[in-house]
Parts: structure tokens; C-alpha cells; sequence
């Protein structure tokens, strides 16, 4: 059976198409079509019998084609929205954590992963370095990434730092703590209406849940203030899943460079902003660690 197929079993009497998605009217109420390319019904009901609930109720489901009831969203504030889709995404990862048996090999492979980035990082960037360097005459872009190389080069050193500090933690442990993760995790994910939901579950899976935390960090950095997020989402999170988040967070992207000196500017200026916007972000945890100690 076709989307509009199914459709038509409900007498519409309007249609909006949003790419695969589809809403529609009818005499009675507001619906909204959604194709998947998982089993939805079945993640949700395994939600609702965790007791998680923050999710919009199927009407119809067939062939990973859904129905759900439209759900008008309340306008409010970013920074309120924000914390209100943490909370919700804390529920999410505690009710459906679990511990599940590993061999040591897991951790090797987690550092393994994260140190080819970190080098893959470094040798770019010193081969950016060196190549600028020998120029006589630098672009606007070559030279404002030759004046802050230091900072970028300091701050892949600080995650090899902390990453030989995580694996020290793990690398005699045989299982890891996983749970239902939304994978997709984004502002415009979240309904705020009669409570909370989060939608858009196509991506979700199975995995560390600080995964939901970086995506949305990465995402939403810029447009919202993380500090009381993360305050809020680490009371969750034992030291090495807490060191492995801030590990992930303090990865920063790669710079691109455009035949387009404006661009290639933008890109560098984009990159050290997300550098100095985590490191303010998650200074305080250190500094309270080397007060402690």
C-alpha cells in the first residue's frame, strides 16, 4: 500500500507534502505521514514498556509507513526548549540503560578509533603549517590559520592527554553501559505540547549514550548555552564516561580550505570558535578536579 493510499482511508480534505513526509487534514483532527526505514511501532512499544512515553502515538503503521497525530509545538525560549529536551533525554538513556559484557578489546578499539582521529587531525594541520609557513606572500586565510596553529596544535595534545587518561580507566574493564540512543538529537526534534516529545527517531540505535550529547553539542553549540545541559546530563555519567564525553566534545572539526578566501576564512574562524567555545565549557570540571586533589 502507497503513502497516498493510505491516505485516503482517512477522507482528507488537505495535503502538505514535506519531502517523505506528508500532512494532511481531515473532518475530525490533523495527521501527519511519515515514512521510516526501521520498524518505529516496534522501538516505540519497546519504549512504553520501559516506561518512556515522551514519544507521539502511532495510529496506523505498515510497510515502516507511520501515522501519527499532528502535535502543535508552544513557542518558547531556546535556553527553556533546551532544558526540557535534556531532561527528556535523560529519562531516555536511564531507562533504558543496560551493561552490557565485553571483551578488552572494546576499550582498545575505542582508543584505537579516537587516536587515528586525533593523528589524522595533527597531520593535517602540519602539513597545512608547514606549506603556509614557506610562503612569502600569505592569503588573509593562511595567515589567520598560521596565527592560531598554537592553539589547534594544544588543543589535539590536550585530547591524546586525556585520552591516554580514559583508557588507564578502562582498559581492564568487560563490559560497557549502552542504551536506546535517539542518534539525531537537535532542537528541532523536540515538541513541547500537552508534554514532551521527541521525534524523528529513524536514526536511533543501540550505543554509548554520551553519543546524544555530542550530536546535539555539535549541532547546537552556538545557538544555546551548554553549561547548564551538561551540568545536568554528566549526574548520569561515572569519571571515564564523563572523560570520554569531554574527550569527543573537544575534537574539533577539520578546517576547509576554499578557492574562495571568504569561505576558507569563515571555516577557520568556525572551527576555532567550536576550540574556545568547549574549552570554556568544560574548564570548570577541571579546575574543581585540581582543587580536590
Amino acid at each position: 500500500m502507497n503513502r497516498l493510499s493510505l491516505i485516503k482511508e482517512y477522507n482528507p480534505t488537505k495535503y502538505t507534502f514535506k519531502g517523505k513526509t506528508i500532512i494532511f487534514n481531515t473532518n475530525n483532527n490533523k495527521l501527519i505521514l511519515k515514512e521510516s526505514n526501521k520498524d518505529i511501532n516496534e522501538l516505540f512499544n519497546y519504549l512504553h514498556s520501559r516506561n518512556f512515553n515522551n514519544i507521539p502515538d502511532i495510529i496506523k503503521s505498515t510497510n515502516n509507513i507511520n501515522i501519527y497525530n499532528y502535535i502543535d509545538d508552544i513557542n518558547y525560549s531556546k535556553e527553556q526548549r533546551s532544558i526540557d529536551l535534556i531532561n527528556t533525554i535523560i529519562s531516555l538513556h536511564k531507562k533504558t540503560s543496560y551493561y552490557k559484557d565485553v571483551t578488552i578489546d572494546k576499550y582498545k578499539e575505542i582508543y584505537d578509533n579516537i587516536l587515528s582521529n586525533i593523528n589524522y587531525l595533527k597531520e593535517n594541520y602540519n602539513n597545512y603549517y608547514d606549506t603556509f609557513f614557506k610562503e612569502i606572500y600569505h592569503s588573509p586565510s593562511h595567515y589567520l590559520f598560521l596565527r592560531n596553529f598554537t592553539k589547534i596544535n594544544n588543543n589535539l595534545d590536550f585530547c591524546k592527554k586525556e585520552l591516554d587518561n580514559y583508557y588507564d580507566l578502562v582498559k581492564e574493564k568487560t563490559d560497557v553501559r549502552v542504551s536506546t540512543i535517539h542518534n539525531n538529537l537537535s532542537l528541532d526534534h523536540f515538541i513541547k505540547s500537552d508534554k514532551d516529545y521527541l521525534i524523528s527517531w529513524d536514526k536511533s540505535t543501540i550505543d554509548i549514550p554520551i553519543l546524544d550529547i555530542i550530536s546535539l553539542y555539535k549541532k547546537e553549540y552556538l545557538n544555546i548555552n551548554f553549561n547548564n545541559l551538561l551540568n545536568k546530563y554528566i549526574t548520569i555519567l561515572n569519571e571515564d564516561e564523563i572523560k570520554l564525553l569531554f574527550i569527543l566534545l573537544s575534537l574539533p572539526p577539520l578546517i576547509k580550505f576554499d578557492n574562495n578566501e571568504f569561505i576558507s576564512c569563515i571555516n577557520i574562524r568556525n572551527t576555532l570558535d567550536y576550540i574556545y567555545k568547549t574549552e570554556e565549557l568544560i574548564r570548570p570540571y577541571y579546575l574543581k578536579n585540581q582543587k580536590e586533589e
